[in-house]
């Protein structure tokens, strides 16, 4: 259930996941054939969308029955909950042939979901991203980590196991630490060489075993940019489906308002005052550019820049 606090693009999925029920495979086979349920449809990777009268997108729902057919069984399935009681299927197309062009030509067109996000009303974006995690994961996870033979779906797409060695896996998510350096009135962005000139965005890092967020962000700060971090204060978190993270949103103040770049994740870092911050959202400033607003890292910055 979507939740009253600051919520990221990707995040506030309206379904109720009703994890209770995926085990019932009478029960999802039912309502994968009922005329009432609705089903989503993502085609290497890109969402099955069309236009609002607006101009903006949305999830272009199929009949659950369409979905079933186009799944050809439970391995190209997925049961992603309920809305009231309406169960939501979705189904993972793979090949070099767009179906918008053959048996779902005329109902939408499939886009990728990076580039529509914004244009989404915000719960579609999470349903969707939600089935492209999902999706992603299946599609790296078709064999047993134990013993190596292939493993089969179950639980409404929401498990796999091993028929050989009965080894269960479960879906991952990958947590990944991502902060905003701060030291007096001032923030530090990087920008690593492989970007769009002129782009600067917060600084980032997976979470190692054993390791705590604060302990994450401090060390990812003096790796990449030779910073002491000196406190850690939480802001948000963002699912990222690329393909499987969870962006966990931090203001970290500093020591000092120098930092080195350290050659190998960042090219360069760049310090700004709370004016220019709000100039680097606002387009303002000549030659340089941050990530737009469906970015944690544009929420960051945006914390920061409107508490002076």
């Amino acid at each position: 259930m979507p939740l009253t606090f600051f919520r990221n693009t990707f995040a506030g999925n309206p379904l109720d996941r009703a994890s209770d029920r995926r085990g019932d495979a009478d029960w999802l086979s039912r309502q994968l054939g009922s005329s009432e349920s609705l089903g989503v449809a993502l085609w290497n990777g890109r969402a099955f969308v069309e236009k609002t009268k607006d101009g903006g997108e949305q999830i272009a729902y199929l009949p659950s029955r369409l979905v079933g057919e186009l799944a050809g069984g439970n391995e190209r399935l997925l049961f992603l909950g309920l809305w009231n009681e309406t169960a939501v299927f979705a189904v993972d197309i793979e090949g070099s042939n767009d179906p918008a062009q053959g048996p779902l030509q005329g109902l939408g067109e499939f886009k990728e979901l990076r580039q529509i996000a914004l244009q989404l009303p915000d719960t579609d974006a999470a349903i969707l991203a939600t089935a492209k995690a999902m999706f992603e994961w299946r599609r790296k996870h078709q064999f047993c980590a134990a013993c190596g033979q292939p493993s089969t779906t179950r639980d409404g797409g929401w498990k796999r196991q091993c028929p050989s060695c009965q080894a269960e896996h479960f879906p991952r998510t990958d947590p990944v630490v991502i902060m905003l350096a701060a030291h007096g009135d001032r923030c530090m962005l990087g920008r690593q060489e492989a970007w769009p000139k002129g782009m600067f965005s917060a600084l980032a890092g997976f979470l190692e075993p054993g390791e705590s967020i604060e302990e994450a962000c401090a060390r990812e700060l003096s790796e990449e940019a030779g910073l002491r971090t000196i406190s850690v204060r939480y802001h948000s978190t963002q699912p990222w489906p690329y393909p499987s993270s969870l962006m966990i949103g931090l203001i970290a103040e500093v020591e000092d308002d120098e930092g080195t770049p350290d050659q190998t994740e960042l090219s360069e870092v760049r310090w700004f005052t709370r004016a220019e911050a709000r100039g680097l959202l606002a387009g303002e400033l000549e030659g340089v550019f941050c990530p737009p607003r469906m970015a944690i890292a544009h929420q960051l910055i945006r914390a920061w820049a409107e508490e002076g």
